[in-house]
């Protein structure tokens, strides 16, 4: 059997990775790309990283950071800790360098007699592709080609007026475990800690009415700064942050994946986390029709979409309730949606639901 993988990047990686780990031969297309940026950092749940290290990829020790606990804090409340986020049972979510992902990844699949690796030279590619027919099944990853906007062009989009800043704090040593969240009147502003003395920045600001500068978007990190002791700044990357989510997850023997089916703000740090969730259904469904001898084709597709459509646009829906829920909360003066959450964060039992939740998705 022969699939084709459109797209560079670690979803299309992943799913090279666990295609051929089934013996069946991938050829990833991808566009050339100049450098993954160093700045990218991924959180990924206990249960996701425990699939990633089964299926995909394992680990050093060395290359995955664990957090122990996630802190929210609130500038309306002069930085008061209005939520907190531990687990008894162990870690929260692990911290891995997206460049170490991708390259360590990339090495792996090279080595692979079912894997092969192709640059897309022009957009004359797509549409030969669909005409030749010489793939049994044909995944695109990629959500700006001919193919997304031929056929996967239906879907819900949001646009945050927001830009993601991204960056590395080079730091003095200290004990590193918590994840730390402050929402500001301009965006929120996370650090989420990869080791000892290096802790990775996610800025996603209200570029609306403003605009910002490097020096300024440093100057908020540096204001907001929980306990660091600053030595450097890595390069700061930024990016547009929107929403969107897919209506149509195949047309024929085309299946859209990745930030293609949904991409949902990165407050909540889920959007990886949901395409492992996806990669995990993709990979039993599969499994399930070698098991039985059965033939591998677009069927697939159309079970992947019946188990995972309905999930993925809940938790979607629900991401972006609490962009919203904070968004209302940094324009309106009151105080009383933070006394809200400061009682609910209390409530252990909610506490765990929301771990659960970030662990495992929908699936609980």
């Amino acid at each position: 059997m022969n699939v084709c993988i459109i797209g560079v990047g670690l979803t299309s990686l992943s799913l090279a990775k666990i295609l051929i780990n089934k013996k069946i031969n991938v050829h990833n297309y991808q566009k050339k790309i100049d450098e993954v940026k160093s700045s990218r950092t991924i959180g990924i749940s206990k249960k996701n990283l425990e699939f990633i290290e089964k299926e995909i990829y394992k680990f050093s020790k060395k290359d995955i950071w664990k957090i122990k606990k996630i802190e929210i804090f609130n500038e309306k409340f002069k930085n008061k800790r209005i939520l907190n986020f531990e687990n008894n049972e162990g870690d929260l979510f692990y911290m891995i360098k997206n460049d170490q992902f991708f390259k360590s990844l990339n090495k792996k699949l090279s080595k692979s007699k079912f894997f092969k690796k192709i640059i897309i030279k022009n957009e004359k590619f797509y549409e030969n592709l669909i005409k030749e027919k010489k793939y049994d099944l044909i995944i695109n990853c990629d959500s700006g080609n001919f193919i997304s906007k031929k056929y996967f062009f239906r879907k819900i989009d949001k646009d945050y007026n927001n830009l993601a800043y991204t960056t590395i704090l080079k730091h003095e040593k200290l004990d590193n475990n918590s994840a730390i969240q402050t929402f500001t009147k301009f965006g929120p502003i996370a650090f989420l800690p990869i080791s000892e003395c290096e802790t990775s920045v996610v800025c996603s600001l209200d570029t609306e009415i403003k605009k910002y500068s490097e020096k300024q978007v440093y100057d908020l990190i540096n204001i907001n700064n929980p306990k660091f002791k600053i030595k450097k700044f890595l390069k700061l990357h930024y990016f547009n942050l929107n929403s969107s989510i897919l209506r149509n997850y195949y047309y024929k023997n085309i299946l859209a994946f990745g930030d293609l089916l949904h991409k949902v703000h990165p407050l909540a740090g889920q959007g990886f986390n949901m395409t492992i969730r996806d990669l995990k259904t993709i990979s039993k469904i599969i499994k399930n029709k070698i098991d039985l001898g059965l033939q591998l084709d677009s069927t697939i597709f159309e079970e992947f979409e019946q188990e995972t459509k309905h999930l993925n646009f809940t938790f979607s829906s629900g991401i972006d309730f609490i962009y919203e829920f904070f968004n209302f909360d940094k324009k309106n003066k009151d105080k009383k949606l933070n006394k809200i959450l400061n009682y609910f964060g209390k409530n252990k039992k909610l506490n765990n639901t929301i771990i659960k939740l970030a662990n495992n998705g929908l699936n609980i």
